[in-house]
C-alpha cells in the first residue's frame, strides 16, 4: 500500500470562537471520516489539526521570520497520512475528508526504504 498525505486548507477565521455545537459537528465529521476510510479498505497512519497560524515561524533560506508569508493564500490547517491501495482510492479518501472553511490536497508520500 502506498501512502498519501492529505492536506486540509482552511479559512482559520471559521475557527475563532466556534460555538460548542459546530465544534462538536466538526469532530463528528472526522470521526465518520475515520471510520469511512477504515471500511473502505485504507489506514489513517496519523493526521492532527494545526495551531493557527500566528504560532507560525517560516524560513527561507537563511531568513526566519515569526509568523506566514503575506503571500500565504490558504492556511494549512491539519492533515491525514493515509495508506490506499492507490491514488484513485487515496483521492477518494479526499473526498470525504471533511474541511467545511475550505478544501483538501493529496500528495503522494516518499517512502525511502
Amino acid at each position: 500500500m502506498a501512502q498519501y498525505l492529505i492536506l486540509i486548507y482552511e479559512d482559520e477565521t471559521g475557527y475563532e470562537n466556534p460555538d460548542p455545537a459546530v465544534f462538536q459537528q466538526a469532530m463528528d465529521a472526522h470521526n465518520r471520516f475515520a471510520e469511512q476510510v477504515a471500511a473502505a479498505g485504507g489506514t489513517i497512519l496519523g493526521g492532527n489539526a494545526l495551531q493557527p497560524t500566528p504560532t507560525a515561524t517560516s524560513i527561507r533560506g537563511d531568513v526566519v521570520t515569526d509568523g506566514p508569508f503575506v503571500e500565504t493564500k490558504e492556511v494549512l490547517g491539519g492533515y491525514y497520512l493515509v495508506e490506499a491501495k492507490d491514488l484513485d482510492q487515496a483521492l477518494e479518501f479526499g473526498k470525504l475528508c471533511p474541511a467545511p472553511f475550505g478544501g483538501v490536497e493529496v500528495r503522494p508520500v516518499m517512502v525511502f526504504e
